[in-house]
């Protein structure tokens, strides 16, 4: 005869929060003594911080330079162009969200809608009701039509099958276009020409990291190849090309090419500066890019090419489908590691006289004496700008490293 004996439940302090907290942050007298020291310097800085920022600064040196900050001396009468390209951008993430193409993209879409939509209400909130003057009901406008434009995408392409290639296309193609919206024509009156030396601001740091990851990367993926191949003058020549550019630092780079590359080329071709700096940035990023590939192609197995060969597959072929997937997929968090850093890179423009969203910051400083002492909100600003997309690359590469199964399987 058996008897029923009862269950109990285990101490609240043992599981859940409380069990958290005591058996991590509470086990022993030094780490409780710790845990106090830590809370009481962290709760200190959070009271100095958020005092600060929302009591002391004064943020109307962001505010009434908002524009600058953003698209830099390009003419306000044609800011609309840069509008319809952010909108349409916004539209494609929708539509990968749409057609669930990548869990990345869609992440990307969700945020992009959630947190413009958000921004626009605070904003209007602070205008409307507390009359604080943050930014104007324009900009609001455009915050809500980025929202709309991630929405509208997401429920045309609901459910929709849509080809990986086709969406890596419109991409591309999109990015071409909106390049020539912003630039315009020469004598097209509803589409003038607007200089490339006009561009600046957040616009200008975003082209040049954007256009540098995008040709960096297939550069770099070409180099990593290229120094292991089995033809010596190619490899020489890619190792050369390598470890040149890696001995020296970015800034040296970017003055050859403002200063030393127009002695170079024929009067008759001119490059403007621009173009200059983003052909240095992706040289530089290049070469670093080839050396984390090329740690990924290390990593494959002899066996796998092995295998290929067994199965028939040529040397192309056995790169393209065997080796360099594994290659890439073993060195993501490297390669992002890299991205990260030439986002922050594009900031050096400055040193040559570009004006990117770091260069104006520092020309509103010297140039308004009202704002000589506000360098705080300025900088501060700045690296939340420098925060939000970095941390925003950094948590799409976790994303695509548990989509992946990295580290799992």
């Amino acid at each position: 005869m058996s008897t029923a004996t009862a269950v109990l439940d285990p101490p609240r302090t043992s599981v859940g929060v409380l069990g958290w907290v005591r058996g991590n942050l509470l086990s022993t007298w030094y780490n409780t003594l710790l845990s106090v020291l830590a809370f009481g310097l962290i709760g200190l800085a959070l009271w100095t911080g958020l005092g600060w920022i929302f009591l002391d600064a004064d943020w109307s040196v962001i505010t009434e330079n908002l524009k600058l900050f953003s698209v830099g001396q390009y003419p306000p009468e044609q800011v609309w162009r840069v509008s319809l390209g952010v909108v349409w951008l916004a539209f494609l993430f929708g539509v990968a969200w749409g057609t669930g193409a990548s869990s990345v993209m869609s992440m990307f879409a969700r945020t992009i809608a959630i947190g413009f939509g958000l921004a626009a209400l605070v904003f209007l909130f602070s205008e409307i009701v507390l009359s604080l003057g943050i930014v104007s009901i324009a900009a609001c406008n455009q915050l809500v039509a980025v929202s709309v434009a991630v929405v509208v995408g997401y429920y045309l392409f609901r459910g929709r099958s849509l080809q990986t290639r086709w969406l890596v296309l419109s991409w591309v193609l999109s990015f071409a276009a909106i390049l020539v919206l912003l630039r315009g024509f020469e004598g097209v009156s509803w589409l003038p020409l607007v200089e490339t030396n006009a561009w600046g601001g957040l616009l200008l740091t975003f082209l040049l990291a954007v256009l540098g990851i995008v040709a960096s990367f297939p550069l770099g993926v070409l180099l990593a190849l290229g120094r292991r191949s089995n033809l010596p003058v190619l490899s020489v020549l890619c190792t050369i090309f390598i470890e040149g550019v890696r001995g020296v630092p970015l800034v040296t780079l970017l003055f050859m090419g403002q200063v030393i590359l127009p002695l170079i080329l024929p009067e008759n071709l001119p490059i403007d500066r621009i173009t200059r700096a983003f052909l240095a940035i992706t040289i530089f990023s290049a070469a670093y890019t080839a050396e984390n590939v090329r740690a990924g192609l290390q990593s494959v197995p002899t066996g796998q090419i092995e295998a290929a060969k067994a199965l028939g597959l040529g040397g192309v072929n056995t790169t393209t489908f065997i080796v360099m997937p594994q290659a890439l997929r073993a060195v993501i968090p490297a390669i992002v590691g890299q991205f990260i850093g030439l986002f922050k890179d594009t900031s050096l423009v400055v040193i040559v006289g570009l004006h990117d969203i770091v260069g104006i910051g520092r020309n509103i400083l010297s140039a308004n004496p009202e704002w000589l002492l506000s360098q705080r909100e300025v900088y501060v600003f700045l690296a939340v700008v420098f925060w939000v997309f970095t941390f925003g690359m950094s948590y799409a590469s976790r994303r695509l490293e548990s989509t992946l199964g990295i580290g799992t399987r």
